[in-house]
């Protein structure tokens, strides 16, 4: 009787799994379009005539893009990018975090009110580039890309609340043990911090790879361009088909209306092939960090 029970099928999961498959339709569909669009002959995709599968199936595209010197120029900034960025607002997040995790600190408030307001206004975009690029001198660096921007108010407020749930007894034991404050920091409360580490360096990292507007105002220089800006100029049109494979390269008509979506597909691989690695990370720091305190 209570296995049949247990076995028994209710009216929720029924809906709730179609709900589920819906979802998973509507955020997969997209992908699999654009990866048809760039595995399809250029006649197909004009027509209209492509939905979940390619028609026509070349790999043409892919294989001018990998070809084309520029792209991989940008797909290497844009590595370098999201490592040292991601690098950079991890710790500057930790550091801000950590001490106002403790109801100890002076002036605890004041500093909680102030990083608040930077959430809800902001200097500007024409103040925030005069900053950059006339005070701080930092058009056409690196540091234009990985400065500005670096902390979110929103991931140090997670990571906070995150660092409150952790015990204070360990900490207590370990300064009664002649601990210091920086021996507990790195050897007791990031190693339990892995959760929220992983957590706030994939959403780091995603919006620093995705990042085009700010390489789009601070670069000048083609070869500092992230693949986000160099995605951007081609949907865009301000580089043409001509101008990514060269000019010299036979066919180019069969690629301009694919060229777009192979773009689109070989600069999110990356993100796609690392999430499912973070995952169980990503769900378990957000839960802890938001629910906590």
């Amino acid at each position: 009787m209570r296995t049949s029970q247990r076995n028994k099928i209710s009216v929720f999961d029924i809906i709730n799994a179609l709900i589920m498959i819906f979802v998973i339709v509507v955020t997969l569909y997209p992908f699999l379009y654009l990866t048809s669009i760039s595995m399809s002959s250029e006649k197909f995709v004009y027509s209209g005539e492509i939905t979940f599968y390619p028609k026509g199936f070349t790999l043409g595209t892919y294989k001018v893009l990998l070809k084309d010197t520029s792209f991989w120029i940008s797909y290497r900034n844009t590595i370098i990018y999201t490592v040292l960025g991601t690098l950079i607002s991890l710790a500057l997040t930790i550091l801000l975090a950590y001490p106002l995790s403790k109801k100890r600190l002076k002036g605890r408030s004041v500093f909680l009110g102030i990083i608040l307001f930077t959430m809800f206004f902001s200097g500007g975009l024409i103040p925030t580039y005069l900053l950059v690029t006339r005070m701080l001198r930092m058009r056409n660096t690196i540091w234009a890309v990985v400065i500005p921007g670096a902390i979110s108010t929103y991931n140090v407020l997670i990571t906070r609340t995150f660092f409150e749930g952790l015990p204070e007894e360990l900490e207590e034991a370990a300064a009664i043990d002649g601990m210091s404050t920086y021996g507990i920091f790195f050897k007791i409360v990031l190693p339990l911090s892995k959760p929220i580490l992983a957590t706030m360096g994939l959403f780091y990292a995603v919006g620093m790879w995705n990042n085009w507007f700010g390489p789009f105002i601070y670069l000048d220089t083609k070869s500092l361009f992230p693949v986000s800006l160099y995605l951007r100029n081609i949907i865009a049109g301000a580089q043409s088909t001509r101008e990514v494979v060269g000019g010299d390269v036979e066919g180019i008509g069969d690629i301009e209306a694919t060229i777009k979506s192979a773009s689109m597909i070989v600069s999110a691989l990356p993100i796609i092939m690392i999430y499912p690695f973070v995952q169980k990370y990503f769900v378990k720091g957000v839960m802890i960090g938001s629910l906590k305190g």
